[in-house]
């Protein structure tokens, strides 16, 4: 479990070092480029280095597939914050864990007990009442909304059961020729999406996406031998609330943003879930 914990600390410093940079104003596919760009270079330096510039079969494709996925999902996310109401696209965000969870029962056989099928509803529970409920002048309402933050919710969680299928397709020993390519894949697709946007990156917003890219490609490496040790039904479900948790918490605490009485019932909600999921 030490190495659960690990991936939960690695994300939850993950997510703060993105709040630093929405805070100060940088424009967010520059930070995410940047970051997926450096996980590239930073691995395949050290695949070359190694001598283990080797690519097994089907490390290509899930590569390719993640890291679309991966940069799919954060533009798209993005683009709904600007259209549509803040607290509703983070709910659906997060709530996309049930996402790898099913197809981890469904496709892989994974166990799920009852008393974490309730942990795990009641997880999603608690992810609703922390997400901040702060408006925006929504332009999308009505079906349209919802049609938007369902297909926020299925493709992010489509990212979570790509980097799930590793352990399964037998790549275990080869993440780290799939978290090469896929950030190789994000960051391109991500300089394409910069340019037909025709905004400028500033030097601020790439250093601080070089310095979260080399802390994320220790994160992913940490997250892929979790996975390869843990069930999906265990780890998305814990590792979902365990980061919000500590997001609400390091939130009111550090950035001064005070807890409603929603998110104070979604942190009791969460200890129950957690309790349960484990």
């Amino acid at each position: 479990m030490h190495w659960l914990f690990l991936s939960i600390i690695l994300d939850f410093g993950f997510v703060q070092f993105f709040k630093l940079g929405e805070r100060r104003g940088y424009y967010a596919p520059v930070v995410v480029t940047a970051n997926y760009l450096t996980v590239a270079v930073s691995i395949g330096t050290y695949l070359l280095v190694t001598d283990s510039w080797n690519f097994p079969e089907r490390t290509v494709e899930t590569g390719l597939v993640t890291g679309f996925l991966f940069i799919s999902s954060m533009l798209l996310m993005n683009f709904a914050l600007t259209i549509a109401q803040v607290g509703a696209v983070l709910s659906a965000f997060r709530i996309a864990i049930i996402v790898p969870v099913f197809f981890g029962v469904y496709l892989w056989d994974e166990p799920l007990a009852l008393t974490q099928a309730v942990g795990l509803l009641l997880a999603l529970l608690a992810l609703v009442l922390m997400t901040p409920k702060a408006e925006t002048t929504a332009r999308f309402t009505g079906a349209r909304a919802f049609g938007l933050l369902g297909l926020i919710c299925i493709w992010q969680g489509f990212s979570h059961t790509s980097l799930r299928s590793v352990h399964y397709k037998g790549l275990d020993d080869a993440f780290l020729q799939v978290l090469m390519l896929t950030g190789a894949t994000a960051g391109l697709i991500g300089i394409l999406f910069i340019l037909l946007k025709k905004r400028r990156p500033t030097l601020p917003a790439v250093r601080l996406g070089v310095f979260i890219g080399a802390y994320n490609a220790a994160a992913l490496c940490v997250i892929l031998i979790t996975l390869s040790k843990l069930p999906g039904t265990l780890f998305f479900p814990v590792m979902g609330c365990s980061v919000v948790l500590l997001d609400n918490l390091f939130a009111h605490f550090f950035w001064q943003e005070r807890l409603n009485r929603l998110a104070i019932a979604g942190v009791g909600i969460t200890i129950l879930s957690l309790a349960l999921v484990v």
